[in-house]
């Protein structure tokens, strides 16, 4: 075999070697280059962990995401989400001012309230932790065990405030109040109550 066609032949298995390296490099998962940086992309579920993980903490939403359990809205942004709108979230505490849509968490009241063009874009309300004797705004949650003993109708900025406390056998509770359980409603007033009526708060 001469010179040039020795040359040929090595070349040849030269070139076979390669293509058995490269094969066995598939096989194995240790080749090189991009096939090998694929596994670099955080797979789907990271994502949606990550996605859940920021909205259970809190923060801006787009406009019809649901507000995590325990958490309020404390401030609308008109240009977030592409224009759609965004409400910002944060775990309740007493005291917080909150929007006008912001769900109330169990075991608070509204006790003040502002119109204008604050953080909410319109009107905002002050929230608080009930406790036995306080003035809350007309359409204040009354939390489960509370009455309305009192009214003034020009509180709270205007739009009327009520007087809430625990109930207790002899109090005398205002219209549109629930009769907690174990009680029952006895002798009517009709100026009780700023002159609503009022009723005796009776235990069955």
């Amino acid at each position: 075999m001469d010179r040039s066609s020795w040359a040929a032949l090595r070349g040849r298995l030269a070139a076979v070697a390669g293509v058995v390296a490269v094969l066995a490099a598939v096989l194995t998962g240790t080749a090189a280059g991009p096939a090998s940086a694929a596994p670099a992309a955080a797979p789907v579920s990271s994502v949606s962990s990550a996605s859940s993980a920021q909205l259970a903490v809190g923060g801006w939403i787009c406009r019809g995401t649901a507000v995590p359990p325990g958490y309020v809205i404390t401030s609308y942004d008109a240009g977030r989400c592409n224009g759609a709108g965004a409400s910002y979230t944060q775990p309740a505490q007493d005291p917080l001012w909150i929007c006008a849509s912001s769900p109330i968490p169990a075991g608070y009241v509204l006790t003040d309230h502002v119109t204008g063009n604050g953080p909410c874009l319109g009107d905002a309300w002050l929230m608080r932790l009930v406790t036995d004797g306080v003035w809350t705004c007309a359409g204040s949650p009354i939390p489960t065990g509370y009455v309305m003993t009192g009214h003034y109708s020009t509180g709270c900025r205007g739009i009327g405030s009520w007087f809430q406390q625990l109930a207790a056998p002899g109090l005398s509770i205002c219209p549109g109040n629930p009769v907690p359980a174990g009680y029952h409603l006895g002798a009517y007033n009709g100026s009780g109550c700023a002159g609503l009526g009022s009723w005796v708060l009776l235990r069955n």
